[in-house]
């Protein structure tokens, strides 16, 4: 067996020696420019055309992340990068569903409690206690019902907040209220005080949150983005939090990336900015669940996590 890695950035040698230890009768490598010898399985992150491209006997493609859009918009550039009938898998949980959850809770509790409207009150050394906002009231919802929005539902579900999730078809989640398909998407949103949003990237969730959009939601509502920088148009986001329609945002990812320092979210007093970290892919974990997939191809089975290319996630 022939396992070829890449990664943009990753030197690589914790992978390599990981997957080695993992699947000792696998021959792994790191893939460099001009290698075009024999591979069964890819696993990688970000690669160039040259990589895939007109690579006869590939069994299956493991991306080093929670979602397949990146290498999807790849292969609409150029078709000849992958055979239809492999299988492009993508990383489930592998450690991620936690942090998602760290930081959902962190950003939900503090806009709950206000410590947000706290911080800005103590750059003024001003003591002034504010009302406090009623847990009945502040409904919570999630966009997108996969793995890492059902664990960030499960949670929010012990701390009391009325919870919604919307998705592309129904789910049945004991004490959420489920909303589905795209006529359904301004009732889910004008009963969310927070939205949360955890899409995967497809043609119809690009720059969803568009001045429309973002009327839909209560006013001063909170917006917390952990899924992809493309579903948000950021400049429509910025007017609405100065308008009062958003109180806060709190953005992980970006239509570009690295921000640049000149944008404007960056000093926005009621945006808070992390870079891309939200759930970073734990090593061990991601080895481990690539393991099992090869295994479960290897053995003729499908392994969990592909991505339908057809939904474009």
């Amino acid at each position: 067996m022939d396992i070829i890695w890449y990664h943009p950035t990753q030197d690589g040698e914790l992978w390599l020696a990981g997957l080695r230890r993992r699947l000792p009768q696998a021959r792994v490598r790191r893939w460099q420019p001009g290698d075009d010898a024999p591979a069964d399985y890819a696993i990688l992150w970000q690669p160039p055309r040259e990589m895939l491209a007109h690579r006869a006997g590939l069994r299956g493609v493991f991306v080093m992340g929670a979602g397949v859009d990146d290498i999807l918009a790849r292969l609409a550039r150029y078709p000849d990068m992958l055979p239809p009938a492999v299988p492009l898998v993508r990383l489930e949980d592998s450690g991620m569903a936690r942090q998602m959850q760290e930081y959902a809770l962190y950003c939900v509790l503090g806009w709950f409690r206000r410590f947000d409207d706290y911080a800005r009150q103590q750059q003024q050394a001003q003591w002034q206690p504010l009302p406090p906002a009623t847990r009945e009231t502040f409904s919570v919802g999630v966009l997108g019902a996969g793995v890492l929005g059902q664990s960030v539902i499960e949670a929010l579900r012990p701390w009391g907040f009325p919870l919604r999730v919307w998705s592309r078809t129904p789910k049945r989640i004991p004490g959420v209220e489920s909303f589905a398909g795209r006529e359904s998407l301004d009732e889910f949103l004008r009963g969310a005080q927070v939205a949360i949003n955890l899409l995967p990237t497809t043609p119809e969730t690009l720059n969803l949150f568009d001045a429309r959009t973002l009327s839909q939601l209560p006013q001063h509502a909170c917006f917390l983005n952990m899924a992809r920088g493309a579903q948000v148009v950021e400049a429509d986001l910025l007017a609405a939090l100065e308008s009062g329609q958003l109180r806060a945002a709190a953005l992980d990812v970006f239509q570009q990336e690295p921000l640049p320092q000149e944008n404007p979210l960056w000093r926005h007093p009621r945006v808070t900015v992390t870079p891309h970290i939200a759930a970073l892919t734990l090593t061990d974990e991601a080895m481990d669940a690539i393991t099992r997939g090869i295994g479960a191809i290897e053995a003729g089975e499908r392994p969990s996590g592909c991505g339908d290319r057809q939904r474009g996630y």
